[in-house]
């Protein structure tokens, strides 16, 4: 079976048709950047855009940087304040004629990577983080999604983890993999202590030069990469679309 996820960033919205059998996409991925600033309108026309390039009249899922309660956006940490209390999903459908089911966007490569990837046959509790312009966090316990988790927003230091570790931070202030490994450590050991997790998942662009930060953690939980790298938004989004947000049961 073949579906289309839409991965909505703070820098690109992506899109792609999944293998849903396979874990992986059918094709090129097609990306759009991010309006800035990311209205609720410029978003809206920008996601049916990315629908209108693979032709697509079925059900689509997608993945947004928000906490997402039943269709409706209730944060807006990395994107327009203006998209609080706005009903996601009743404008993308508007706008493309789709039946749309939007997550948030860490929550569905967490469900991607534990379908296909890096926490596949891992029961026990698991934390993926996606470390890119901000840090999401999705959190499994025996398979289950605990959804909307803000992780990303703990404090350290007196600020957001996010802008201390996120790896937006590391490009910007131009910090070695060391010292940003630094960072991403203490972050990682706080929430070790709170979540005592089986598995720590890292996803996000920064995945794919993995071998220059995760070496040098400390944290005692396993670390890994994500497998499916940056593509997790879009193959979880498209799971989503057919509603499936849990992993099988065993």
């Amino acid at each position: 079976m073949e579906l289309l996820g839409i991965d909505v960033g703070g820098t690109g919205i992506k899109g792609g048709i999944v293998d849903a059998e396979r874990g992986e996409l059918a094709g090129e991925r097609f990306r759009l950047d991010t309006p800035h600033p990311a209205t609720p309108e410029s978003v809206t026309e920008t996601v049916a855009r990315v629908v209108q390039h693979f032709n697509w009249k079925a059900p689509v899922g997608a993945g947004f940087p928000a906490v997402v309660r039943r269709g409706m956006v209730e944060t807006a940490a990395n994107i327009d304040a203006g998209w609080i209390g706005r009903k996601v999903e009743s404008m993308f459908q508007e706008a493309t004629g789709c039946d749309f089911s939007v997550r948030n966007d860490a929550d569905v490569a967490g469900l991607a990577e534990m379908r296909y990837g890096a926490g596949r046959g891992c029961d026990g509790v698991v934390l993926l983080l996606t470390l890119g312009t901000g840090i999401g966090s999705a959190l499994f316990n025996g398979g289950r999604l605990v959804p909307n988790t803000e992780f990303g927003h703990i404090e350290m230091d007196g600020r957001s983890a996010e802008r201390r570790a996120a790896d937006s931070v590391r490009t910007r202030k131009k910090l070695s993999w060391k010292k940003w490994a630094k960072r991403v450590d203490d972050y990682l050991h706080r929430l070790d202590f709170y979540l005592w997790p089986d598995l720590i998942i890292i996803g996000g662009g920064v995945s794919r030069k993995h071998e220059s930060f995760l070496p040098l953690l400390t944290v005692k939980t396993k670390v890994v990469p994500a497998m499916l790298r940056n593509d997790a938004g879009i193959v979880g989004a498209a799971c989503a679309s057919l509603g499936q947000l849990q992993l099988p049961t065993h």
